[in-house]
């Protein structure tokens, strides 16, 4: 079974588990796979898009403000290295219109400009140079976390790993060595970021 295919299947066991099937449900009942069109535009951007996160938007085209039809979703569908902290999926047309977002406002971060803000030795300084794929928000919409691919990694970093931002204290940190990596530990971790509704 494709690794995509088996996270959404543990994915969907932990929702039921956590009393959140009818959640689930509903959102399996309307969301779809994305476009051809938009997933050659992404492919065209990021020609060494892993399978799994194709294989990811092929089954569900995002969870972040996505429309689905005339429903807008909002639905937690990732985690990260952080314990119990929730992500959401960007669709492929949210991924390509954020491109270069983290180059206007995370420069500081690449090039070092501050000395106490830790940033991962595997991550470049070339901010002219970098190739980042945003591929999720935080819970409270990016605000203090978003993941990235990283396609332009420094020589002591993997082209394709996982790069998180944290805000105040901010910090650029790798999460996973690869999207499948980080994949299998959301789900060694038994999808930690599902909770039990309030």
């Amino acid at each position: 079974m494709e690794l995509a295919q088996t996270y959404v299947d543990g994915l969907k066991k932990a929702y039921s588990e956590h009393g959140r099937e009818k959640e689930w449900n509903h959102f399996e009942e309307v969301m779809h796979g994305v476009s051809k069109e938009e997933l050659e535009a992404l492919q065209t951007l990021y020609p060494h898009l892993p399978d799994s996160l194709l294989q990811l938007l092929n089954i569900a085209d995002g969870t972040y403000w996505r429309a689905y039809g005339d429903e807008e979703i909002n639905l937690l569908f990732l985690g990260s290295d952080m314990e119990e902290y929730p992500y959401y999926l960007l669709s492929a047309r949210q991924m390509i219109d954020t491109r270069d977002d983290f180059k206007r406002w995370g420069d500081y971060l690449i090039t070092r400009e501050f000395d106490d803000i830790l940033v991962d030795e595997g991550i470049c300084d070339d901010l002219e140079n970098l190739c980042w794929l945003h591929f999720s928000d935080c819970v409270n919409n990016g605000g203090t976390s978003q993941l990235f691919l990283d396609f332009s990694p420094s020589a002591k970093g993997k082209t394709g790993q996982v790069v998180r931002f944290l805000h105040d204290p901010d910090e650029l940190v790798i999460a996973a060595e690869s999207f499948d990596a980080y994949l299998r530990m959301l789900m060694d971790r038994n999808y930690d970021f599902i909770t039990k509704r309030r």
